[in-house]
């Protein structure tokens, strides 16, 4: 086993591509501190300036009504309940976050059973005629039930929101892509290969997405493995992925009942993203679900970014995690790791 373990760590120094087992194994049999210098490495490797970007943006969630049912979700409301954002509403948060130097909004919403098609288009265009910002929205299931209820394939239907003003796709929703795991905590959600296939259409027709995997509710280790090996196999497919962000499940107020993953548990998780994640040039912390100390020590476990400021955050925040950072105390932060902060876009360019 132990020779077996040192030849892994050999590849991952060589800066070779490992195999699904193998990643696994060296998440249960390194010692955190090598699991830490590997992904270092790989993330001095990609690159090699000590530079950690953020991007500044808002979320803004348009609806938060939801017939998903998700039991991790402490955010959305049953059709006649909840909301859906009044454009002067809309138009307020969005000035707002220009006015802070804001560069894109992140438009996501709940599988409301009461928007149509039109909603969406017209939404986009009202945006788009109004203010010059990137709209970074709507991620998987989101337009995989949109598709289903419009009756248009998921590629017409990525189509249609590109041609209204829809820039880029971030990648919520994807949970573990394992549908054994995705049938207990979100069942009425699309499928692994649903969420895949959205994420290939949209690079297809030339938009950047990101992805996500959110871990520590009712998956086991071998699970996290194969939702890092369906991202990387549709990167090397694709190259549409922008970057990988792993997030710890936040239990407080939902309906799955476990402990809370520790930051150790968190921290190897990432260095494991940057490691076997060969083909995904930026690997984000969580602040929001870590806290600032620990984003900060996540920039020496393979991160290169922070994410976003979040001017605004409703669904963790609803999970009963309140983390907020303004931009100069995210800039505190990168500075004070030791590296260069610098403001980026949603195509990770620096501006």
């Amino acid at each position: 086993m132990m020779s077996n373990l040192n030849q892994i760590i050999e590849k991952v120094i060589e800066n070779r591509r490992i195999i699904r087992d193998e990643a696994l194994l060296l998440y249960r049999e390194a010692d955190f501190l090598t699991l830490a210098r590997l992904a270092d490495q790989r993330r001095f490797s990609l690159h090699p300036e000590p530079v950690v970007t953020y991007v500044v943006d808002r979320n803004i969630n348009y609806t938060n009504v939801c017939v998903s049912g998700c039991r991790f979700c402490a955010f959305f409301e049953p059709p006649g309940k909840g909301y859906v954002i009044s454009r002067q509403a809309l138009h307020e948060k969005i000035r707002e976050t220009l006015d802070l130097g804001g560069t894109q909004i992140l438009l996501q919403g709940g599988m409301n059973p009461d928007l149509g098609l039109d909603y969406y288009t017209d939404l986009l265009k009202d945006i788009k005629e109004n203010f010059d910002i990137h709209i970074h929205g709507f991620s998987p299931p989101e337009i995989d039930f949109i598709a289903k209820t419009s009756g248009l394939s998921i590629s017409g239907t990525i189509a249609v929101l590109k041609a209204s003003g829809l820039s880029s796709i971030p990648g919520g929703g994807a949970e573990i892509l394992c549908d054994e795991i995705r049938q207990q905590v979100s069942p009425n959600k699309c499928l692994s290969s649903e969420w895949l296939e959205v994420m290939r259409e949209a690079h297809l027709q030339g938009m950047r997405s990101s992805a996500t995997m959110m871990f520590g509710h009712l998956e086991k280790e071998v699970h996290i493995f194969e939702h890092l090996d369906k991202i990387r196999s549709l990167q090397d497919e694709t190259g549409g992925f922008t970057a990988f962000i792993p997030w710890t499940f936040q239990p407080d107020n939902t309906k799955i009942a476990v402990k809370k993953k520790t930051a150790a548990e968190y921290l190897r998780v990432l260095a494991m993203s940057r490691i076997f994640l060969d083909n995904v040039e930026n690997i984000q912390a969580s602040w929001v679900t870590q806290g600032d100390k620990i984003a900060q020590t996540a920039l020496f476990f393979g991160a290169n970014d922070l994410g976003s400021t979040m001017i605004e955050e409703n669904v963790v925040a609803s999970a009963g995690v309140d983390f907020m950072l303004p931009r100069e105390e995210l800039v505190r932060l990168i500075q004070t790791a030791g590296f260069e902060p610098r403001q980026r876009d949603c195509y990770y360019r620096l501006l």
